[in-house]
């Protein structure tokens, strides 16, 4: 049996992995969806980035938990990409799905820069948070109106201090037993940064025919994807 931790990307909470939580637990292995300090049901809170891999890290330690396989969806490869590193031998796998890579020193929005300027710019507008989407930047993502619904209805705004703040990094995450999810609506290839890592020997690429929240869109073929990644 393996633990799923499961982490989405900004704005969204533990309540994300709702239709995909269901099928791994049906396959006999622990789930935990994890809400970031700051988000959903914890929304308001100041966070760092370090805070969201504490969040990480403690829910694992506090539950004793072996055999994890880390989920870190979009900005969540970044704190869930330290985690890994840091929980030693209880890691199985990390999955990262069409998310964000952290590199030692360098921030979200270091990899950002046709966006930094907007996301900074949203960030002074709304008290230091990062504002959600609205419904018409959903589009092209494989999202029937009832999904868009539900990402914009449950969006809170994100700590902008996650976004700015630098990944701390011991060694690199090329060491790391991975996963990388591609969302092909979402750019057909993955970064330059993820290639490279893909040509190492403990990296492998997935490709899925749909957009950059699939846990919305595809959540059966997802689940599927996450049980493979552990064999079962």
């Amino acid at each position: 049996m393996a633990n799923f931790v499961l982490v989405a990307g900004a704005w969204l909470g533990a309540w994300a992995w709702d239709d995909v939580v269901p099928e791994l637990r049906a396959a006999g292995h622990g789930v935990r969806p994890l809400t970031l300090s700051g988000l959903a049901e914890k929304s308001g809170a100041p966070a760092g980035q370090q805070t969201h891999v504490r969040d990480v890290v403690g829910e694992i330690e506090r539950h004793d938990l072996r055999d994890v396989v880390l989920v870190g969806h979009s900005y969540a490869g970044i704190p869930v990409g330290q985690a890994a590193e840091r929980i030693g031998g209880r890691l199985r796998r990390v999955v990262f799905v069409d998310s964000n890579i952290p590199a030692h020193g360098e921030s979200f929005v270091s990899a950002w820069p046709d966006g930094r300027a907007m996301i900074e710019a949203s960030m002074a507008a709304s008290g230091g948070f990062w504002t959600p989407p609205a419904e018409a930047d959903f589009a092209g993502q494989g999202l029937s109106d009832g999904q868009i619904g539900r990402l914009v209805g449950g969006a809170t705004p994100h700590p902008g201090a996650t976004l700015t703040e630098p990944a701390v990094l011991g060694r690199g995450v090329g060491e790391l037993p991975a996963t990388y999810v591609k969302c092909l609506l979402d750019g057909a290839e993955p970064g330059p940064d993820v290639a490279e890592l893909l040509r190492g020997e403990h990296w492998r690429l997935v490709e899925l025919d749909t957009g950059h929240w699939p846990m919305f869109s595809r959540p059966s073929e997802l689940a599927r994807v996450l049980l493979d990644a552990v064999g079962t």
